[in-house]
């Protein structure tokens, strides 16, 4: 679940950055969310294994 959110959220952040041309801050808090999601992805899916 969080591996699918982290990719809707990584082709919103390129969506965003190139279409708009946004440069500002708050376009880059979609990347950071992202990465904050395949980190959880990561230690959840660890966790729920064992």
């Amino acid at each position: 679940m969080f591996l699918i959110l982290a990719l809707v959220l990584i082709l919103a952040w390129i969506g965003g950055f190139v279409v708009f041309h946004t440069a500002g801050f708050l376009i880059h808090l979609l990347l950071i969310f992202a990465v904050i999601s395949i980190i959880m992805h990561f230690v959840r899916g660890s966790a729920a294994k064992a």
